[in-house]
């Protein structure tokens, strides 16, 4: 839709209209111009769209409007994949409500207070945004009724799809009358996405935000061939040569994203980290002091970053080129926004140099090479920045106290142009390291060996064929499989099988996850065995196990290792870098309405 349609003109409530009017939103957005009429009217809709297009706003004004006020009971449901975006998405919602007496919003997910939650649903709320997890959870204990819900919105429901909560969604669903209306949004309309719309929306009708429209023109995006460990020094050169001030930077593992912030801090940098080892208690205080300013620097992998908005963003840095494509569009969304200009900075080691061709064709965008500040460029930007604050002070005035600092200094037995480049120096907190006076783009390093098989890190990424994201292995073998999680041959029959992780969404393989080293993430090494006290007794599914995983504990459903489901209990191996939040916040957690115990598997 081309042409912008503004609010006022919209068939809204005096209660939206003050509330659109006070958040600053004068026209709607295209993804909102084209799906509020159709839930304003009450039909189903699937909306395409990623972050950062106010899809959130196209399907809560509409869901405020049709709320009756002041009854306490739940009218209607919002679902999202995590708890960061369940977060954001309520403070939208109760942004969008504030002037609409009568309508409550309680948001819902693992991590936080159950009881706190029970309590908040107890004193009334005709809105619930939540995580499948825990909605399901509160379901179980009969603390949520969705019996008299007439709407549920599915956010990022490919996202949900991906992490292993289809069984949730599902069983969510069938709580909710039939008669309901339903809204889903995802950033992609894979097979599974469209199953999932084909069973339980009707009539639905397709909105969405097409590429040119998703990828903003205000965003300057460039990428930078470097040396693999040159990434720090360019970051940095890249934050003084632009004069950054709020960046978000980007890792793919949460390993990285420490030695990022460690990195950055001893540089003296404001940096912080977003992962799932933080307690949603810490991971609210680093995002509201982003937010505000007091951090400069955020790190974060694209996961834990889901649900962060910040508006004045002044650049994304892709310390690590993303995996997947969609991912690339996320990321570079949260800058440019409100009409202001925005920067996204890629940085590409050797072969990931296909990746970006592979980035470069899905968005349609040409992404041109950047030219990685010198030493001396970026020396000479502070120098410039020190002149205007030097005069910037002489204009204020009131410099009588300092007089005698300049005749003391020279008694002292220093010259003025000494004392000067000292106060320079000073000031500027540059000092020039092993990469001062060497070229770093990654060119030149390529150019001067031949790149072999390990030196690019793991084998060849190949496209095609049921969802392998290791290329270079046997492609026939036990990852093949149509379903999400794939039998083991050893497994045999029904009980006792083997699972893995499968390729069920329809987008293609994302590459192998490497180390620092170049070698694959996932090896038995990196993971620990889990043990469950539950199995297939208790009919017990892998959706359930990712689902309840990834819902308590807030790490990703596709960082899991193998499930192995036995009649009575289940191993799962999760990585070694998330095993202690899992077994924090996996005790006392439920599966199914069942308490379960999960304890590191003896050998």
């Amino acid at each position: 839709m081309s042409e912008k349609i503004r609010f006022d003109s919209l068939p809204l409530s005096e209660g939206i209209q003050a509330a659109v009017k006070e958040m600053g939103f004068e026209f709607a957005s295209p993804i909102q111009s084209e799906a509020i009429p159709y839930v304003l009217e009450g039909r189903d809709v699937i909306g395409q769209a990623q972050t950062g297009t106010g899809k959130t706003a196209a399907f809560g004004i509409p869901m405020i409007e049709h709320i009756v006020p002041f009854e306490k009971f739940v009218q209607a449901i919002i679902l999202c994949p995590t708890r960061e975006l369940a977060v954001q998405v309520s403070e939208e919602m109760k942004k969008l409500s504030k002037f609409t007496k009568g309508v409550w919003v309680t948001t819902v997910y693992g991590g936080d207070s159950i009881d706190r939650q029970i309590k908040s649903l107890k004193a009334g709320a005709n809105i619930v945004v939540g995580t499948p997890g825990r909605v399901i959870d509160l379901i179980e204990r009969r603390a949520l009724k969705l019996n008299q819900a007439s709407m549920v919105v599915l956010d990022e429901a490919d996202e949900m799809l991906d992490m292993g909560f289809r069984e949730d969604i599902e069983s969510i669903l069938e709580e909710i009358p039939n008669e309901r209306q339903t809204v889903l949004f995802s950033a992609t309309m894979s097979k599974p996405i469209m199953a999932l719309t084909n069973r339980y929306l009707t009539d639905p009708k397709l909105v969405k935000v097409v590429k040119n429209e998703i990828t903003n023109v205000n965003i300057e995006q460039l990428y930078y061939d470097v040396k693999g460990r040159a990434k720090m020094e360019v970051t940095t050169r890249l934050i003084d040569f632009y004069s950054l001030k709020l960046v978000l930077i980007f890792c793919n593992q949460k390993k990285r994203v420490d030695e990022v912030v460690e990195e950055l801090m001893l540089r003296g940098y404001a940096a912080e980290g977003l992962h799932g080892d933080l307690r949603q208690s810490q991971r609210t205080q680093v995002m509201n002091r982003f937010r505000t300013g007091n951090v400069s620097y955020l790190v974060a992998t694209d996961v834990a970053a889901r649900g962060l908005d910040v508006d004045n963003l002044d650049a994304v840095i892709n310390y690590d080129i993303p995996l997947d494509e969609e991912y690339y569009v996320h990321r570079i969304g949260r800058t440019g926004r409100a009409g202001k200009s925005g920067k996204a900075f890629t940085l590409v080691v050797g072969s990931e140099r296909n990746r970006l061709r592979e980035i470069m064709n899905y968005t349609k965008v040409k992404i041109d090479k950047g030219v990685i500040p010198t030493f001396s460029d970026v020396v000479g930007v502070k120098k410039g920045m020190f002149i205007d604050r030097v005069g910037a002070t002489i204009a204020e005035g009131g410099l009588e106290l300092f007089d005698d600092a300049l005749p003391n200094l020279k008694q002292a037995g220093f010259t003025v142009e000494q004392v000067v480049a000292a106060l320079v120096k000073m000031n500027m907190g540059v000092v020039k390291n092993e990469f001062g006076d060497e070229n770093l783009d990654g060119e030149m390093e390529r150019g001067s060996r031949k790149y072999g098989r390990e030196e690019r890190g793991g084998g060849r990424f190949e496209r095609g064929g049921g969802g392998d994201r290791w290329g270079g292995g046997d492609r026939g073998g036990e990852r093949r499989g149509g379903g999400r999680f794939d039998r083991d041959a050893r497994g045999g029959g029904d009980r006792g099988g083997r699972f893995e992780r499968g390729g069920e969404r329809d987008r293609g393989p994302k590459g192998p996850r490497m180390d620092r080293e170049g070698k694959p993430y996932r090896t038995d090494e990196n993971m620990v065995r889990m043990h469950v006290n539950i199995g297939f007794n208790e009919k017990i599914s892998p959706s359930n196990i990712v689902g309840a995983f990834a819902g308590e504990s807030g790490i990703p459903g596709n960082v899991l290792g193998q499930i192995q489901i036995e009649n009575k209990h289940t191993f799962v191996d999760v990585p070694k870098e998330f095993a202690n939040v899992v077994l924090e916040k996996m005790s006392g957690a439920q599966i199914k309405g069942k308490r379960v115990i999960v304890e590191v598997a003896k050998a």
